[in-house]
């Protein structure tokens, strides 16, 4: 079979059912468990949740605010369900410290359907150079491995000639790790005179482009890659059509206008917010902070989940003008208040050195004489600076998930 589970090619239509169905018995399942969420959602009654338009409703929890969070109360801030002991076999740290519960269930973090489509396969060969200690990524891929039936070698990260040696030895027909590490792993294994058995990887943790796939592809390597985080676990994974990567079967995704909780149009860029229906850490609405943008139409593979473009950049864009923090989040609702506004961008520059604030706006008709001044207003009202407006053609903006564009130059 080309697919991990049969659900992989379900009709769209059934799995959103299914998806929204279970959503109330999360929410209600966070609330009681998670007292962070029994604070943020009081007064919201899980059952009445069972739309995309309900969920879209709820507060979005970002990865900076999670962390804010995590520092007054720890470990996890109130938010995870899991508590030490057999329900909880592990804890990691990322960097902030951010901590996360690792749950008893295999694959908790749901990678192997993202390895499966890369080509593992029962009985291969793991060789597994993520870390293994503090952050999670090492534990990640091995219990995806372990569901799928391969072996693990837990080389974690360095130690080249010893790499090599391993690799010489054992011969794993499969890498786990940074694209980076595998150049490295094959050079030095060229250098000492040692035939890499590798057939196959998956690639995360940096950039993934074409030329080092291609270069991989070469050497008789096919690497895939997925998009996953610490907090989530996979969000989505790239297949043998290298169209976009395919979400997971157990999310929700919602794409927004970065610092806010609106979603954005079909197609357009904007933050990556994401609901999960794991019980130990029932993260919802929780914004990763990355960009991305939902691809149309299905992929040629055969599973028919929505798809994403993959990660596409950073979405907080906060900047100091005048020694002054401007959030999207702000600017956002500079927009929000004149609805003449349809798209819209705050270029920041500084010409003579001296800094300036230009809010670029695609209007839905005619300009009205005043409302460049109001909305000016609202820029100085809001962010406490003054602010210029520039009314541009429509479809002039990029669709790069921008709200603040900082472009000043210090030379």
């Amino acid at each position: 079979m080309d697919f991990y589970e049969e659900r992989e090619r379900r009709e769209p239509a059934e799995r959103e059912r299914d998806l929204l169905a279970r959503l109330p018995g999360q929410i209600a399942h966070a609330k009681a468990n998670a007292p962070a969420f029994a604070k943020l959602l009081d007064g919201i009654d899980p059952a009445t949740v069972s739309s995309r338009e309900a969920l879209a409703r709820l507060p979005v929890i970002r990865k900076s605010e999670l962390l804010e969070l995590q520092k007054a109360a720890r470990p996890f801030g109130g938010f995870a369900a899991a508590r030490w002991g057999a329900g909880c076999r592990r804890v990691f740290a990322s960097p902030g410290p951010l901590y996360e519960p690792e749950g008893a269930r295999p694959d908790y973090y749901r990678l192997a359907r993202a390895l499966y489509a890369a080509g593992f396969r029962a009985g291969d060969l793991v060789h597994n150079t993520f870390s293994y200690h503090f952050t999670p990524a090492g534990s990640m891929m091995e219990t995806a491995a372990h569901a799928i039936g391969c072996t693990v070698f837990p080389a974690g990260v360095g130690q080249t000639e010893q790499q090599v040696a391993a690799l010489a030895d054992l011969k794993p027909n499969a890498y786990v790790g940074t694209p980076s590490f595998l150049r490295i792993i094959l050079d030095k294994a060229q250098e000492l005179g040692v035939q890499a058995s590798f057939t196959k990887a998956f690639v995360s943790g940096e950039a993934f482009p074409p030329s080092v796939r291609d270069a991989f592809a070469a050497s008789g390597i096919t690497a895939s890659q997925a998009y996953a985080t610490a907090d989530i676990g996979l969000i989505a994974y790239e297949t043998p059509a290298r169209e976009g990567m395919v979400l997971d079967e157990d999310i929700l995704l919602e794409i927004v206008r970065p610092g806010t909780g609106d979603l954005v149009a079909p197609g357009e860029v904007g933050e990556v917010v994401v609901t999960t229906f794991n019980p130990d850490y029932p993260l919802i609405r929780f914004g990763t902070g990355d960009l991305s943008a939902i691809l149309p139409g299905v992929s040629p593979c055969g599973r028919t989940n929505v798809r994403i473009k993959g990660w596409m950049g950073r979405a907080d864009q906060t900047t100091k003008v005048k020694g002054m923090f401007v959030h999207p989040g702000q600017i956002a609702e500079v927009a929000r208040r004149h609805p003449e506004v349809k798209r819209f961008r705050l270029v920041v520059d500084n010409p003579g050195l001296n800094d300036r604030m230009t809010l670029h706006c695609e209007l839905a008709g005619e300009a009205d004489p005043a409302l460049a001044g109001a909305i000016a207003a609202s820029i100085r009202e809001l962010t406490k600076l003054r602010g210029e407006v520039f009314f541009c053609p429509t479809g002039s903006l990029a669709n790069d998930g921008k709200v603040i564009d900082d472009v000043r130059k210090y030379e």
